[in-house]
C-alpha cells in the first residue's frame, strides 16, 4: 500500500483528526541514513508527526521539527510542508538499545527527556512563527501531544509509532492525531478517552493492514468518520546539484581556489538525504569563474 495521509472530521465536526501511514517514507530514510532500530524508531515517529503537522499547513507553508532530549541519539531534525513531503535525520544513527519494560524499541532512552521540542513554521510572512516545549516523556506521541496543547492551544492526542525488521528494514509505521474542536461535548470526549486506551498501538494497526481511514474509525466509532481530503505523502528532500554549486559559488573564488589547490576535487553531502555531490577540478574551475 503507497503512503497516504487523510484528513477528516469526527462526531458531526467536533473533532478534527489526522492519519498516515508512513511504512514506505521511513523505509526510504532507514536506508538512506543506515538507521538501527531505536534510531528508526525515534525518526520514524518524527517523520510521521512532522507529515500531519504539515498537513496542517496551507500552500507553500512549511515547518521544521527540532528534537533535543540529551540523549545518544543527539538531535533530530525534520522538515514538512503542505504537500505530503517530508525530510529528516537523526545526528548519530546507528544507535539502539535493547527493548525497554514493554518489549518494545526504548526511544526514550534513545532521545532522552531533558531537552526541547522546538517546531518552527515559515508561513510566508516576514517572521516565523516558532512553539517550543519541554520533553515530557521522550517517547515523542506523548511529547506532540504536549506541544499541540501547550503551544497551539489545541486539546490533542497523538498517536506515532514504528515497527522494524529483524534486518533493520522498516515494517510498519504510521501515525494519528485527534483535537478537539470548540464545542466538543463531554460525552464525546469521554468516549474519544475511552477508546484511545483499548485501540491497539498505531504500528499494530498499520502492520495489521489498517488503512488510515480505519485507524480512524478504531479511533474515533466506524459511523463518526467524515474524510474530507486524502493526499499521497513522501520522503522527499529539496537538495540539489545546482543548490550546492550556488553554495559553492557563494564561498568566492578565493576559497574554491584553495580547496582547487589543496584538494583538487570538492564533495558535498546533504545531512537530510546523505546524497552526495562530487565536483572535480574542473568543475571547480567553472564555480570559481562563476564567482568572480
Amino acid at each position: 500500500m503507497k503512503d497516504y495521509l487523510i484528513k477528516a472530521l469526527g462526531y458531526n465536526g467536533q473533532v478534527r483528526a489526522y492519519a498516515v501511514s508512513s511504512t514506505e517514507t521511513v523505509g526510504e530514510a532507514q536506508r538512506r541514513h543506515y538507521t538501527w532500530p531505536t534510531a528508526s524508531a525515534a525518526l520514524g515517529r518524527s517523520l510521521s508527526a512532522g507529515l500531519m503537522l504539515g498537513a496542517m499547513l496551507k500552500g507553500e507553508d512549511k515547518l521544521t521539527i527540532k528534537i533535543d532530549g540529551g540523549g545518544p541519539i543527539g538531535a533530530i531534525l525534520v522538515d514538512s510542508n503542505a504537500k505530503g513531503e517530508v525530510r529528516g535525520y537523526v545526528t548519530n544513527p546507528q544507535t539502539h538499545f535493547d527493548l525497554n519494560e514493554h518489549g518494545k524499541l526504548d526511544v526514550r532512552r534513545a532521545v532522552g527527556t531533558e531537552g526541547m521540542l522546538s517546531v518552527v513554521k515559515d508561513l510566508g510572512m516576514r517572521d516565523h512563527f516558532t512553539g517550543q516545549v519541554p520533553l515530557v516523556s521522550g517517547e515523542l506521541g506523548e511529547d506532540f501531544t504536549y506541544y499541540l496543547v501547550t503551544s497551539e492551544q489545541t486539546p490533542s492526542s497523538v498517536g506515532v509509532g514504528v515497527l522494524v525488521n529483524p534486518d533493520n528494514t522498516i515494517l510498519a509505521a504510521g501515525g494519528f492525531i485527534i483535537q478537539l474542536l470548540p464545542g466538543a461535548e463531554e460525552s464525546t470526549i469521554a468516549e474519544i478517552e475511552q477508546r484511545l486506551q483499548t485501540i491497539p498501538p498505531i504500528s499494530k494497526m498499520i502492520q495489521q493492514g489498517l488503512a488510515p481511514e480505519q485507524v480512524l474509525e478504531q479511533v474515533l466509532g466506524e459511523n463518526n468518520v467524515q474524510i474530507l481530503e486524502k493526499m499521497p505523502v513522501q520522503f522527499k528532500c529539496q537538495c540539489s546539484r545546482e543548490r550546492i554549486e550556488n553554495a559553492l559559488v557563494s564561498l568566492g573564488k578565493d576559497e574554491i581556489e584553495d580547496i582547487i589547490e589543496t584538494e583538487g576535487k570538492a564533495e558535498a553531502q546533504c545531512h537530510f538525504c546523505n546524497e552526495k555531490y562530487q565536483f572535480n577540478k574542473e568543475e571547480l574551475e567553472e564555480l570559481k569563474e562563476a564567482a568572480k
